[in-house]
């Protein structure tokens, strides 16, 4: 079974992009989507009844010397988590697809297109799923290059448009920069452990913690160092800041492959890494404060710059680029079945807001702006029904201090109430992002759905609802959107639940929180203690008795108890995020319902803010004057003086300067006159026996 779900997406991508002229393009989009639903429904088989962690091997994959390296899948609750998320989003993608890529105005009629989209889709769920069964770090790392080559395939599938092309290479360059602290990282491990394998790292994490290491001309903590380098290639691929200019660009690729890679899959790749590898960050307080950072920050970062944007999947762009940043703060407080909890619920939502967009954007002959949407609502209502839910899904929507709710209600409260037992900088900055969450949520919905159209009246009376093809995908995210929180809550946020769901051992530790009154208010006051409190200083007592690092899917020192503070935080923290939702939604219906003026006049009253977050924090510029300029005059320098003058030049003046004259002296020498030879004999003679008499004086 666990041989089915990875290599039959990989044998539906071979066929459909090399055999689709045997099977027709049809054929090929059938296979590869009948693949994807029976991966999917085994997936979920595997994830309902997976009993004990188990490793499958595959096969002897590289062997050299003493290094030893099996390909193996690796079955845990972690991984069949990810497989659910993976193979259902694919699946639902696959069949998205058939109505969506079925006329695409960048090729012709003539031109065949379908087979390679689809193949290029089977392609990276296949390497991702070869990320998440991984057994080892150069297996993980096989998938993570994997799926940067089939993101760039699918980003640049447009290639007629420049801006395609740009936004692919964009993509991979800069993924490629997380990758070498990835690269890095798995290095170091080799040096320090002697293996990849993950069940013989974690065995040697106590040892790392208190292991020093040079690195960048000191000595560093060795945990830490090589934590912050795996989260470096998580950055990267997760988008988080400073490595996150690529995941706006991405839009330019179809919509169902920002749904499939911006969603669920790719960019939550970085997130899966942090919790794979909780033994090595439990142990590395300082690299989980940079997560906590390097997250809250993005969260707030991102949101900031959604509230402007005008392109409907820019927006949801960057929603998930914020959502991310919810995920690291979880895991990097120590929580990391939160961090799956909202990367599984984020799954279906943002899922359906990304295909709910396209099925907009297909209604509207492809028109992405928003400022030219308006009154859909009546137009195209299953997708307005679709994306609402989404939306009240996404900005948390719920009965406060329950546990009913919308799924984002659910897991995205519980990041929140992690991160203030964790660290206060990251739970304001969450709850401002969702407060501004909401506002562009709503803001979204208002200036799609509701008001007057706008833009080209022509596209509002042709718009209608998009084929079942495309409508159905919908459908069954909607019932994940709404139900998956609470029926996943007590899996992923309640102690015991949390044990028996990912296979952790039972620890009995003290719990130093106090225990809640009737108010559901602790009755004594405890600062929130910064997160990597969890670990204990590398060198001074660790504790791990009666625990075998590594053991079970996710790891949680028994020093860690953030989880059970997180559930005896104040009623005022758990209502905060609800809160926050009402004035985000309020501020929306004012400026877009009540006033539409109100945006327009706010954006010429403070015109420097607006264009400051209109253009992304100036990131790409500042990027492009310090990195793209000066390696653009270094490769027009190294072109033109040093290929142009140095090389060229030397080659041109040797071919056109030296040999002529060479040859012209060669052709006077040649005179034919016998005494001019003669004499050259003797000359010969006399030097080969002055060469003698030297050679015999010495």
């Amino acid at each position: 079974m666990a041989q089915f779900i990875l290599f039959a997406p990989l044998l539906g991508a071979l066929i459909a992009g090399f055999g689709w002229r045997l099977i027709g393009e049809r054929g090929a989009q059938i296979l590869t989507t009948a693949i994807l639903f029976a991966a999917a429904a085994l997936s979920w088989v595997v994830f309902l009844t997976l009993g004990e962690p188990q490793s499958i091997p595959v096969m002897d994959w590289i062997v050299s010397g003493d290094f030893t390296s099996e390909w193996a899948i690796r079955l845990d609750r972690l991984t069949a988590i990810m497989l659910i998320v993976i193979n259902s989003v694919s699946a639902l993608v696959h069949l998205y697809s058939f109505g969506y890529m079925a006329h695409d105005e960048n090729f012709g009629d003539d031109e065949p297109y379908r087979a390679r989209f689809f193949a290029y889709l089977s392609f990276f769920t296949f390497s991702m799923l070869m990320l998440v069964t991984s057994d080892n770090l150069l297996q993980m790392f096989f998938g993570w290059e994997g799926v940067g080559v089939a993101s760039y395939l699918l980003i640049g599938f447009y290639f007629k448009k420049q801006s395609a092309g740009a936004a692919a290479m964009k993509a991979f360059i800069v993924n490629r920069v997380g990758d070498f602290g990835f690269l890095l990282g798995i290095f170091g491990i080799w040096w320090l452990t002697g293996s990849i394998q993950f069940d013989e790292i974690f065995a040697q994490v106590p040892m790392l913690a208190q292991t020093e290491m040079t690195f960048l001309w000191r000595d560093w903590n060795a945990a830490n160092v090589l934590a912050i380098l795996l989260f470096i290639g998580a950055m990267g691929k997760s988008a988080q800041l400073f490595l996150h200019t690529w995941l706006p660009d991405a839009m330019e690729g179809p919509t169902p492959v920002s749904a499939l890679i911006h969603a669920a899959t790719m960019v939550t790749a970085g997130v899966f890494l942090v919790c794979r590898m909780s033994p090595l960050f439990e142990f590395a307080p300082e690299a989980k404060m940079f997560i906590v950072y390097i997250g809250a920050t993005t969260a707030f970062f991102a949101a900031t710059v959604g509230l402007v944007q005008n392109d409907i999947k820019r927006v949801i762009a960057y929603s998930t680029c914020s959502q991310l940043g919810y995920m690291f703060v979880a895991a990097g407080v120590g929580v990391y079945s939160v961090a799956m909890f909202h990367l599984f619920t984020h799954a279906f939502f943002k899922a359906m807001l990304f295909l709910g967009a396209g099925s907009v954007i297909h209604a509207m002959h492809h028109e992405q702006d928003m400022r030219n949407y308006g009154g859909l609502r009546k137009k195209i209502p299953l997708t307005f029904a679709a994306m609402l839910i989404g939306t009240l899904a996404i900005t948390g929507v719920g009965i406060p201090l329950t546990h009913i709710g919308f799924a984002g209600f659910l897991s995205k409260d519980a990041v929140i109430e992690s991160a203030f037992v964790g660290s206060t900088y990251a739970f304001w900055m969450l709850v401002i992002a969702a407060l501004m969450t909401s506002f562009y949520s709503w803001r979204l919905m208002f200036m799609t759905f509701f008001g007057t159209p706008r833009g080209d009246h022509h596209a509002h009376d042709h718009a209608h609802e998009s084929p079942r093809v495309m409508t159905a995908p919908l459908v069954v995210l909607a019932f994940g959107s709404i139900f998956a929180g609470m029926i996943w809550y007590n899996s992923f946020f309640e102690e015991e639940g949390v044990q028996q769901f990912f296979g952790m051992p039972v620890v009995e530790a003290s719990h130093e929180a106090a225990e809640p009154d009737a108010a559901g208010t602790a009755t004594a006051e405890a600062a929130p203690a910064e997160a990597g409190h969890a670990a204990a200083e590398p060198g001074e007592g660790i504790r791990t008795e009666g625990v075998v690092v590594g053991q079970g899917a996710i790891y949680m020192h028994p020093d860690n108890h953030v989880m059970h503070d997180a559930h005896y935080v104040p009623a005022w923290v758990k209502v905060s995020p609800f809160v926050a939702m009402l004035i985000g939604f309020g501020l929306a219906w004012l400026m877009y319902i009540r006033r539409p003026e109100l945006p327009g006049q706010l954006a010429a009253q403070q015109r420097g803010l607006y264009q400051f977050l209109l253009n992304k924090w100036y990131f790409d510029q500042a990027y492009d004057a310090i990195f793209v300029r000066p390696a653009r005059w270094i490769g027009r320098k190294l072109w033109t003086a040093g290929d142009g003058a140095v090389i060229d030049g030397a080659i041109n003046g040797l071919a056109l300067g030296i040999i002529p004259r060479l040859t012209r002296f060669a052709g006077r020498v040649q005179s034919g006159y016998l005494f001019h030879y003669a004499f050259a004999m003797v000359l010969g003679i006399v030097g080969l026996l002055i060469w003698v008499m030297m050679r015999g004086a010495q």
